[in-house]
């Protein structure tokens, strides 16, 4: 399965990645006891809560389940997420309080492992199974990869259910598909772009078509409806079985709270700045500004732009099952970019999918280095004004937001770079 006892070889990547991780969670327990500052994400603490509610119930104000069941995993206040996240991690209160960086790490190397099985398929010549080792390992040894599973984000795995869902699409097994594509976008909201691009593969190609007529035949047909009711019936049928349980909370906090979100933090987002200069306005008498005005302060507002290049490049480039990989990655990343909420974390979903599309990319070596160069120079060049913020309590609110755009014209100029590598 793996490749023999040579020093570079998957298995030998698999080992130390493991290593690393288990090595890593037992540091944060360590760390954790001692710092003031915790290794452990805050996140992982909302999780642990909300697990434990789940098995402890008790009245929570202003905030009742209406389900059949009391138990509440919304009792934790900032818990916005599917009840299925607390339920797997219920084990952290009475088996172990780490149990669910375990989980989340073990995810981490099934992903690694989907990847390097995918790339095998892909990947052409006589080193298929050293490149493929090599592009898995951009995801196994990846700092941000391992480094946010460790402290307990649950980010790997949503990041499971987008690589089976993009397996089951590479296999050409669209129900299999179909039904991934639902969970995945119960368990967070954003999967459901990558639907738009499996129309155009399932519907066949455009290229023949003569006429807008012929084109919309290959979106709307038999097979794509068919895709269309499997996964949304999934989707449907997981949040209506979460919603009988726990009621409008469920509904709420997973997903109607998000449409609405005003995060005046500081993030990467160009709309952080507005949204800080406007929070008191937006929470307190919204009804007073002139409908236009309203409008543009709105949150729903940010959707048009993001949403639209998200689907619009889903629909350009999902035609061909070849392009399925990089028509995801473009997306993903467009979509993480004009985001009303941008931070770090978020970056895991487009990195995701990159291992598996480097070896479509024909780019010299210079080009590689000054994308890296811009990449990770706009991130340090924010991460520097945000320090003075952040940790020196200065006023830097608009030369940061400034930093912002830089940060988003720079990584837009990456993306049509890699667009125009693409082979």
């Amino acid at each position: 399965m793996f490749l023999d006892s040579s020093s570079f070889s998957f298995r030998n990547v698999l080992v130390i990645s493991t290593l690393l991780r288990v090595i890593l969670i037992v540091y944060s327990e360590w760390h954790d006891a001692r710092s003031v500052v915790k290794y452990t994400d805050v996140d992982y603490r909302v999780f642990s809560d909300a697990a434990y509610f789940l098995q402890h119930p008790a009245p929570a104000e202003g905030n009742h389940a209406q389900g059949p069941l009391k138990e509440l995993p919304y009792k934790r206040e900032t818990y916005r997420y599917t009840p299925l996240l607390a339920l797997l991690l219920v084990p952290n209160s009475w088996f172990h309080p780490s149990f669910g960086k375990y989980i989340f790490a073990l995810c981490d190397l099934v992903n690694g492992i989907l990847i390097y099985r995918l790339l095998k398929t892909e990947v052409d010549g006589l080193q298929t199974e050293r490149l493929a080792t090599i592009y898995s390992a951009v995801h196994l040894l990846n700092p941000l990869v391992f480094s946010i599973s460790t402290r307990g984000s649950s980010e790997s795995v949503l990041s499971l259910f987008v690589l089976l869902t993009l397996y089951a699409s590479l296999k050409r097994r669209w129900d299999t598909a179909a039904i991934l594509l639902g969970i995945s976008t119960h368990w967070k909201i954003y999967p459901v772009i990558y639907g738009v691009s499996c129309l155009g593969v399932i519907g066949g190609s455009a290229s023949d078509a003569k006429n807008s007529r012929e084109y919309l035949r290959t979106i709307v047909n038999w097979k794509t409806i068919r895709f269309t009711a499997i996964s949304a019936g999934t989707f449907l049928l997981l949040g209506a079985s979460c919603y009988a349980i726990w009621g409008y909370p469920f509904l709420y906090e997973s997903y109607l709270y998000h449409l609405h979100r005003l995060d005046h933090r500081h993030n990467f987002s160009p709309y952080f700045y507005l949204t800080y200069l406007t929070y008191p306005t937006l929470s307190g008498t919204p009804e007073a500004l002139p409908l236009w005005n309203q409008i543009l302060r709105s949150p729903l507002t940010s959707f048009v732009p993001q949403m639209g290049l998200a689907l619009g490049l889903g629909l350009l480039f999902g035609r061909r099952k070849e392009d399925l990989v990089f028509a995801w990655f473009v997306q993903t990343v467009v979509f993480v970019v004009f985001n009303k909420v941008c931070t770090s974390q978020y970056f895991l979903w487009y990195l995701l999918l990159l291992p598996l599309l480097l070896p479509r990319l024909s780019i010299t070596r210079s080009k590689a280095i000054l994308y890296g160069a811009v990449w990770f120079g706009t991130q340090a060049l924010w991460l520097s004004e945000a320090y003075k913020l952040e940790f020196l309590g200065q006023n830097v609110f608009f030369a940061l937001w400034l930093r912002g755009l830089i940060y988003i014209v720079g990584n837009c100029w990456v993306l049509a770079g890699l667009m125009d590598a693409y082979t």
